[in-house]
């Protein structure tokens, strides 16, 4: 479905895909935010930074920023330049049934979160590529003669299979030190809250871990991330949660594996952000 304006403040993904061609003359400020499906950003025109898990990059025309679901990010826009962009939403379950069994169309996604970069920046052929593809897209999507459909989805799978080649290929801004920015230690923070979730993470066992002083983490933690790191925890937690409930472990499973140690705080915190129940969400 091709759409004029990314709804909502998370949004939800009730097609297999979802394409935005967005222009903006007037900046508008975004809360930080995640999604629950993974998301292609194709920079076209202005001035925008990302803040993605803890790391600010600093957009160029036609930079591509992968998004993976449940990553919390947010965008920063220059208001002296218009704002125009393509923004991909992809569901998890279309991009499941559309894979291989050795090569899943989500690769890429999985890659930059592994590398902790998120930023896919390639040369003008391929840029040409990238154009040509989201143009026939677009027309496809808007189209009503026959196979038009099929046709929208055939080339969405084309522009994810050129995401996949190019990060695959290591065509990413990595080496250009002036396209990003990040702060080395609340990096490692970052990857050892991922890394254990499960088990107890009060803030003093993470400052004795990382050799720094509570309120400095506490402090440093907040201005990078936009959250406290109490609310990033909890956030984390419960996407993790999500994640298992869907993929079928028990609700008192998932969220002792999660890192509840208390099942009523765990089912409070989970209908104040989903809205529903486990059990519905499921």
């Amino acid at each position: 479905m091709l759409d004029r304006s990314e709804a909502g403040k998370r949004g939800y993904l009730n097609e297999d895909f979802r394409l935005f061609h967005l222009k903006d003359s007037l900046a508008q400020a975004m809360d930080y935010h995640y999604h629950e499906f993974d998301k292609l950003i194709l920079l076209l025109h202005g001035k925008v930074t990302y803040v993605v898990e803890g790391v600010t990059y600093f957009l160029r025309p036609w930079d591509v920023l992968l998004v993976q679901h449940s990553m919390i990010h947010r965008p920063t826009i220059d208001p002296s330049e218009p704002y125009e962009r393509v923004v991909v939403w992809l569901g998890r379950e279309w991009m499941r049934a559309r894979s291989g069994p050795e090569e899943p169309l989500d690769t890429c996604f999985d890659a930059v979160r592994r590398r902790g970069f998120h930023l896919l920046r390639t040369g003008p052929e391929r840029r040409l590529e990238y154009m040509r593809t989201i143009q026939r897209l677009e027309e496809a999507l808007c189209s009503t003669e026959f196979g038009a459909a099929r046709m929208a989805d055939t080339l969405c799978q084309q522009l994810l299979i050129g995401v996949n080649r190019d990060i695959l290929a290591d065509h990413t801004a990595q080496e250009e030190k002036d396209s990003y920015r990040v702060d080395p230690k609340m990096e490692e923070v970052l990857r050892y809250i991922a890394a254990h979730l499960s088990e107890p993470l009060p803030v003093e066992t993470l400052a004795k871990q990382f050799y720094i002083s509570r309120y400095y983490l506490m402090h440093r933690f907040k201005e990078v991330t936009g959250y406290t790191l109490h609310q990033y925890i909890s956030q984390k937690r419960l996407l993790r949660a999500g994640e298992l409930i869907r993929s079928g472990v028990p609700v008192m499973k998932a969220a002792e594996q999660a890192g509840f140690a208390e099942y009523t705080t765990f089912l409070r915190a989970f209908q104040n952000t989903f809205g529903m129940s486990p059990r519905e969400f499921r």
